[in-house]
């Protein structure tokens, strides 16, 4: 059987030499989240090249493409384009040394740890394939192209920006992520794939003085060290065994001198689960607990709480993760498999909620296929590096022309038309 993708090969290829020079050109010139200025130029201008109507600026430096070609659904593509605030050790030639200056004022280094150069690559690409053979489908290929997602707030900048209202209602919204598996498997999973993310800091108040006189002060260091191991707490006693919750402490930060005790104590935690009513109630036992910490100390008030991120749960809808499973078996055959749920979170499901459309989301290896059949042998596969390391750098063959063949699978799945 002739696949959709088939009849598109030569597209392919032609596009491939593109998407790898757009592919290192990103990279190599990575931007924090709400700065994607270049990259946002870069991708503009690729698709108005590929004969897109284009929208610049949505969201902030959000670009919207949309190519119609007659009668059909609408489908919906959505890459994101911010990178992070990581020193890159890939050694790849090249490789990022771009800094950049994050949300506190703090100059930090930046690449693209998380894989969304090769997410903006894969999707510039197939839009140009379907741009040039348009007697192959009929329909409307929506393409989004996404600031901040490391931040959880750019889908939400857009929807704010009056995505919902100035774009066509899309029949069914897509989306993939770049990982660790061996290059060239595609991962499908119906139901929940990703978790829901929270992220907030918590301000502990004390009183400060000398470290030889600890009666006449109130330490913060010590209630809020105190919340850090009560905080685990949560999870081991008032979760059930059968859902998932995870409270991690990534930051803590409090005082300048070993024999001053300071005046404040500040964490920063991130959450993650699975169910919404456990969320609920994980949340605000960690309120509970961080103000029952500080009340034990006899702080001066209770703790201040900022919310900084979140994430909402990434659910799969059934029906379209069959579809495009389908398209990706008759494409990939044995290296399609069933991707495991993850930890990680993202905020792609916002658009379907947004839009009231049903969404599946995928993911794409891209490890060095002799390094991950070592890995496999060792049996540490754990160890190999993916996103959020400085170390992950993605095999471009075939992890290249994979992604832009998994875009194109989905889509034909809605929009192919029948082979003369």
């Amino acid at each position: 059987m002739t696949t959709f993708v088939n009849r598109l090969t030569a597209g392919i290829d032609r596009i491939l030499p593109l998407a790898e020079s757009v592919y290192k050109d990103l990279h190599n010139h990575p931007e924090l989240s709400h700065q994607e200025v270049r990259t946002a130029g870069v991708v503009a201008g690729q698709l108005r090249e590929a004969g897109f109507e284009v929208t610049e600026q949505v969201g902030g430096t959000g670009v919207v493409g949309l190519l119609r070609n007659g009668e059909g659904p609408t489908v919906l593509l959505r890459a994101d384009l911010d990178a992070l605030p990581i020193q890159e050790a890939t050694g790849v030639p090249y490789a990022s040394t771009c800094k950049g200056v994050n949300a506190k004022g703090e100059t930090v280094p930046v690449s693209h740890a998380c894989g969304h150069d090769m997410h903006v690559s894969w999707l510039l690409a197939a839009s140009t394939v379907l741009a040039g053979a348009r007697e192959a489908w009929e329909g409307t290929v929506m393409v989004l192209f996404q600031p901040a997602e490391e931040t959880g707030e750019g889908s939400q900048k857009m929807l704010d920006d009056g995505l919902v209202a100035r774009f066509p209602r899309p029949d069914v919204i897509l989306g993939q992520h770049l990982m660790n598996y061996r290059a060239g498997v595609v991962g499908v999973r119906a139901g929940q794939i990703l978790t829901a993310g929270d992220s907030l800091q918590v301000r502990f108040f004390g009183k400060g003085g000398h470290g030889g006189l600890p009666q006449n002060a109130i330490d913060p260091i010590l209630m809020a060290a105190s919340a850090v191991v009560r905080l685990q707490g949560i999870v081991a006693r008032e979760v059930s065994p059968l859902a998932s919750s995870v409270i991690t402490v990534g930051e803590f930060h409090a005082g300048v001198a070993e024999n001053i005790i300071p005046a404040e104590a500040v964490l920063k935690l991130n959450v993650r689960n699975t169910d919404p009513a456990v969320r609920d109630h994980v949340l605000a036992a960690i309120r509970r607990v961080c103000i029952a910490e500080a009340q034990a100390s006899n702080a001066p008030r209770d703790p201040e709480f900022t919310d900084l991120s979140s994430f909402p749960l990434t659910v799969n809808d059934a029906d379209v993760t069959r579809q495009v499973g389908e398209a990706f078996r008759a494409q990939f055959g044995a290296q399609l498999v069933e991707a495991q749920a993850l930890g990680a979170s993202e905020d792609f499901s916002r658009y379907g909620k947004a839009w009231n459309a049903p969404y599946t989301y995928w993911f794409v290896g891209g490890c060095s296929p002799e390094r991950y059949d070592q890995a496999t042998q060792e049996g540490t596969l754990a160890q190999l590096p993916g996103p959020h390391s400085p170390f992950w750098a993605p095999v471009l063959e075939p992890t290249l022309r994979t992604g832009i063949e998994t875009t194109l699978a989905a889509v034909g799945s809605w929009l192919a038309k029948a082979p003369a």
